[in-house]
């Protein structure tokens, strides 16, 4: 009954859009934008796990993100930075994160790190954001949602307004509660702090709930691109999944009892049904619970309890990101813009598995000021984390989660839905490695926009994009954007990785690592489970030389003391 419910409420709000939509527009429906160049809407959803949606092998309901999988490209290769304000740094600049400002998380420098360039806490000037150069071209530019490439948060220079986007309406910091009561995500930041174009937002509407706000807003902001007859490029950044867990009261329920077996079954349906979905090798196997984790049978009866209803808050929070997912297409089809519009939907990082309650006293302003009593789990005024166990699930065949080099941390869904006049595929599994430093090239080539000449812009040098274009890919499933020879390099909180063809090294320090590098064969290896560096010192020797001149190039200052997600 209460999916009846749901579904009668999207139609209803659905006839309402395209109502409000022909009065407001006068034959909106009639409008087209002044030039063919197609639009661009980009969809981040926070910390989601690689197998949390439908068309990636998830029990969730996506129907409105497995629908544009049916229409483009799923990409099982796709590689994001282990956290979130590296990536979307990355993402803006194509730039790896060590040069555009992001070399750790802001606010998180280690002592040798502070004030070393590189290392700013912002979106540094040593790059051009792709926003500034469709900007620049006519493209009405728009983002909504996360920012989160600012520190300080008040310091507007560095506010997207002034960083390429004609319109904005964000939260600055890395997450916050869901709710209008603007619930910071750690005690040292006060209060969550929003702003649209150059003004701070004191008082958020008394029905916020993030999710579905940031929607309202976005349409509001194609909208009025529709009315400037301009094509857009639309940031929809949404901070869901992110904790706190949270949902709206009429949600709570909806996958009630759905979790019940635990994560061990949980991982276990996800494989199969990711291989099903051909987004996972066929000889991939289930890795071992990690030491560090529980098994389900040996829980009490309230722990069980506990976990269950935690997942059940997750799932209501994708599956009501994909109805909001879901409104934005039903505006560009009322508008007669879905055909035209190049959609990107992508996580920013791996599933989230860490607890960031030991840090600096977060434990105990939690247990102060939220009630995470049961029956209040998934409130607005409660304070969960998704945790190690179902990340572990989440995350399946992958190694660990956000934070780390591992693929699990680093390799994320993500789903393209070419404009027609760019695509003669369907439902296309592409599973060559890709990188999300190739989406800054892919919406310029798109929309035949060049990168400035000689690295130049305004009279001032910047860093040149190092992402590719995957323009290619949306015609073809055997075009390649990086050749097996190249390779990728992340590093973060000192943990390294490196990604060559099918081998992938890593460094990391125990608990997590041995501390000393060690090599997998993902061709045979997926979960980075079996450590053959010992038989190929050949490959470590040439994995260690990708290292030191990735290092010595890009001006790595490894951390000397412990970070936030040092995990401990």
């Amino acid at each position: 009954m209460a999916c009846n419910n749901i579904t009668i409420a999207r139609l209803v709000f659905n006839l309402i859009i395209v109502i409000c939509t022909i009065s407001c527009s006068q034959q909106t429906t009639k409008i087209k934008t002044a030039s063919s160049d197609p639009n661009i809407l980009l969809i981040v959803a926070d910390d989601l796990g690689y197998t949390d949606l439908g068309c990636y092998g998830s029990e969730i309901k996506t129907p409105n993100i497995d629908q544009l999988a049916n229409e483009g490209i799923r990409f099982t290769d796709f590689h994001t930075a282990p956290t979130c304000s590296p990536s979307r740094a990355m993402l803006l600049s194509g730039v790896n994160n060590h040069l555009n400002g992001y070399g750790t998380m802001e606010g998180d420098w280690a002592s040798n790190q502070k004030g070393a360039k590189g290392y700013e806490g912002y979106l540094n000037f040593d790059i051009v954001p792709f926003p500034k150069l469709l900007q620049d071209h006519d493209y009405h530019t728009s983002i909504v949602g996360k920012w989160h490439q600012a520190l300080p948060v008040s310091k507007k220079e560095l506010w997207p307004y002034n960083r390429g986007f004609d319109q904005s309406f964000c939260l600055a910091q890395g997450g916050a509660g869901h709710f209008f009561d603007k619930q910071p995500l750690l005690p040292s930041m006060k209060e969550a702090f929003y702003f649209e174009n150059n003004t701070k937002i004191e008082h958020l509407p008394k029905d916020f709930y993030s999710t579905e706000y940031y929607t309202q807003k976005t349409i509001s902001y194609i909208h009025e691109s529709t009315k400037l007859k301009q094509p857009f490029f639309t940031f929809l950044s949404f901070t869901a999944p992110h904790w706190p867990l949270q949902v709206k009261d009429e949600y709570l329920d909806l996958y009630k009892g759905k979790y019940n077996n635990g994560y061990e079954d949980l991982a276990y349906q996800r494989l199969t049904n990711a291989i099903k979905k051909g987004v996972i090798q066929k000889n991939a196997t289930l890795p071992s619970l990690p030491k560090d984790i529980t098994p389900w049978n040996e829980l009490s009866e309230k722990e069980k309890k506990t976990k269950t209803k935690t997942m059940e808050i997750y799932a209501a929070m994708i599956e009501r990101l994909d109805y909001h997912v879901g409104r934005v297409i039903d505006y560009l089809k009322a508008i007669n813009q879905y055909d035209n519009t190049m959609i990107v939907l992508i996580s920013d990082n791996g599933i989230e598995g860490n607890s960031i309650l030991n840090y600096k006293n977060t434990r105990q302003w939690v247990d102060q000021t939220f009630d995470n009593s049961y029956e209040n789990i998934g409130k607005k005024d409660s304070y969960i984390l998704l945790g190690k166990e179902w990340a572990y699930a989440g995350s399946i065949p992958f190694k660990y989660y956000k934070a780390f080099s591992t693929e699990g941390g680093v390799r994320c869904p993500m789903i393209i839905k070419p404009p027609l006049s760019h695509s003669s595929t369907k439902n296309m599994v592409y599973d060559k490695f890709v990188s999300i430093k190739d989406l800054a090239p892919t919406f310029l080539e798109i929309a035949n926009v060049d990168f400035p000449a000689n690295n130049t812009y305004n009279h001032k040098k910047i860093h040149p994009i190092e992402g590719v274009s995957l323009l290619n890919i949306m015609n073809s499933s055997n075009a390649v954007a990086h050749h097996e020879s190249t390779a990728h390099v992340w590093e973060l909180y000192g943990r390294i990785g490196i990604r060559k063809g099918f081998w992938k090294a890593n460094k990391m320090e125990k608990p997590f690592g041995s501390g000393k590098w060690e090599l997998y064969n993902l061709k045979t290896d997926i979960s980075e489970q079996n450590d053959i560096a010992a038989e190929a010192p050949e490959i470590i020797k040439e994995m260690k030389n990708i290292w030191k001149e990735y290092e010595e190039r890009n001006n790595v200052i490894l951390p000397n003391t412990p970070t936030a997600y040092d995990n401990k």
